[in-house]
């Protein structure tokens, strides 16, 4: 089974489910699985959810408000310098949290996807949106922001030894980690191979979903939430059950990027 096409609308009400789920594992934290080491360097579980908090609110003001959005890339601005440093970039966008105790971050990242909720209501499918780097369509935009707290949701559920429940969400991630080939390479000053990948997974329901020419020789195949996690930089290929054919196919999962910001590399293998 193909794909299906998403809406504006759909995006919408997946990121809210996916926000949703998210919720209900960290509403029952305590305060020192609150403040546990994750993946991130340098963020506690804490630092997860105010990470979230911050750009929901500044997702909130791209939709609804351009003038506050374009003032707040000003503030942003020095902490991108290059001798800033990453911590400049995490002073900014998560000090005022990381003086809260759980509770009250718990509440400020709940208020700022209310708001992003209801800025997000307004879109239409050709609406575009101002961000970080060149505006984006409003389901481009949306699925960002789901795959965000999907893949920064995975870093908490790693720190606190928590279950969660995959559900076809995914299809939104695995979409967007497919068409983000090409920028994987783009983003480290490489030239993409010319080679086409064809993706076959497994979706949580047991659909499958396609991607890429049926006659291609080099493939990615196997479980979606796999494919997800490998895109995310949430797993290393090898600690999945991916099946890889060819080597050009092999390269793209290592490397596979499908977020925004400068090339990172996932864990090791």
């Amino acid at each position: 089974m193909a794909t299906t096409r998403p809406t504006a609308a759909s995006v919408r009400r997946d990121l809210l489910d996916e926000q949703a789920a998210l919720d209900e594992i960290v509403g029952d934290l305590t305060s020192e699985q609150w403040a546990l080491a994750t993946a991130s360097p340098r963020w506690s579980v804490a630092d997860q959810i105010a990470h979230l908090a911050y750009f929901d609110e500044s997702a909130s003001w791209a939709i609804a408000d351009e003038d506050r959005f374009r003032a707040s890339l000003d503030d942003l601005g020095p902490a991108f310098d290059p001798d800033a440093g990453a911590e400049a970039v995490d002073d900014l966008t998560l000090g005022a949290f990381r003086s809260m105790p759980p509770a009250e971050l718990l509440a400020a990242w709940r208020t700022n996807r209310r708001l992003l909720a209801d800025a997000a209501a307004t879109l239409s499918d050709d609406t575009r949106v101002i961000w970080y780097g060149p505006s984006m369509g409003a389901k481009s935009f949306l699925t960002a922001r789901l795959m965000e707290c999907w893949a920064h949701g995975q870093h908490i559920v790693d720190a606190v030894d928590a279950e969660r429940q995959a559900t076809d969400r995914l299809q939104h991630i695995a979409q967007l980690g497919f068409i983000t080939r090409n920028w994987t390479y783009l983003n480290r000053g490489l030239d993409a191979p010319a080679a086409p990948v064809r993706v076959e997974l497994l979706a949580p329901s047991g659909d499958t979903w396609t991607f890429g020419p049926d006659d291609a020789t080099q493939s990615v195949a196997g479980p979606a939430v796999d494919f997800c996690l490998v895109v995310t930089q949430c797993r290393h290929v090898d600690a999945t059950n991916l099946v890889i054919t060819g080597d050009d196919a092999r390269d793209w999962m290592t490397k596979a990027q499908a977020f925004a910001g400068a090339a990172t590399d996932g864990p090791p293998a």
